[in-house]
């Protein structure tokens, strides 16, 4: 127990050294968008408004992922992100690592690596304290209308259809808790709206799925294997240009005897002092994971970008 609260220790305060330290860097975030004076190469994007980083790797809240473009970038541009998420729940650890690229605004593809620590869990369960489960996961999404900064004058949300393809490594322990299958592809349509005049961001997503978990216990289960629609759900204000406050929900299936699965949902804060740096910290519920007990902690994500 005192390699794992050391281990947090650590992580938290390379989070404040390099959130001190981005902080000081020159930043377009504080200098007009309009400015003649910009770089011709500078992003055309509001600060904030390309989301941050998704547990599984696509732009959008923590939870859910939202329309939005990984990066920066406008129609004539790239942008990309690199995050690193940790989230400390009662009984469970989970970290996710990984890059979002965003093509022209228009497509984003992401890649993230998930290690969900089952801590004294997995000792109780026979695997050894501090069992590991290791999940992989391919992202692509595709901007189909709209756009969530210009369309200041419709109700035409920004509206975008994305693909995650997963893959667990742990296919035996998967099938000895009853889980059907360690991969799955699971496809999900968001629409994001944002109000800048009221400072406020709304987003829903809706996602087919069999996924167990996020995935973290595999795919389809004992009492169910088909995909079904989980709705979700992000609202976002911004209270100054640079930090956000905001909640989310997800519903997720319940496919396990073994494990009965609940939604999960959060509250968050974001800081974003210029465009190449955020620091989300959030208030987690995940639900019931294979014990008892709600799993509640704590989230923070870390993303550098452009």
């Amino acid at each position: 127990m005192h390699v794992v609260q050391h281990g947090r220790g650590r992580f938290a305060a390379k989070l404040v050294l390099i959130a001190l330290w981005v902080s000081l860097l020159p930043s377009a975030a504080f200098c007009s968008e309009s400015s003649d004076e910009a770089p011709p190469n500078r992003s055309g994007k509001l600060l904030l408004t390309s989301g941050v980083s998704q547990v599984e790797g696509a732009a959008g809240g923590g939870l859910s992922p939202w329309a939005v473009i990984a990066g920066y970038g406008t129609r004539d541009q790239v942008g990309a992100n690199a995050f690193l998420t940790e989230v400390n729940l009662g009984d469970y650890q989970l970290r996710s690592i990984g890059l979002a690229v965003g093509w022209h605004d228009r497509i984003e593809l992401s890649l993230s690596r998930q290690h969900f620590d089952t801590q004294d869990v997995g000792m109780a369960l026979g695997l050894g304290r501090g069992f590991a489960i290791r999940q992989d996961v391919l992202g692509v999404k595709l901007k189909l209308i709209g756009d969530a900064v210009l369309n200041q004058d419709t109700w035409l949300p920004q509206i975008s259809l994305g693909i995650q393809h997963k893959r667990n490594g742990e296919g035996d322990l998967l099938a000895a808790i009853g889980a059907s299958r360690d991969s799955d592809t699971e496809l999900y349509l968001s629409a994001t709206k944002l109000l800048l005049a009221h400072s406020l961001l709304i987003n829903g997503t809706a996602r087919l799925t069999r996924a167990n978990q996020f995935g973290i216990l595999g795919y389809g289960g004992d009492l169910r294997d088909n995909h079904s629609l989980q709705l979700e759900a992000s609202i976002a204000y911004l209270l100054r240009r640079d930090f956000a406050l905001g909640a989310e929900y997800r519903s997720k299936p319940n496919n396990l005897r073994l494990a009965i699965e609940e939604d999960a949902w959060d509250v968050f804060a974001v800081w974003a002092p210029n465009k190449q740096f955020s620091l989300t910290v959030a208030y987690v519920d995940l639900g019931n994971i294979v014990i008892a007990d709600d799993q509640r902690g704590w989230y923070a994500s870390l993303q550098i970008g452009f």
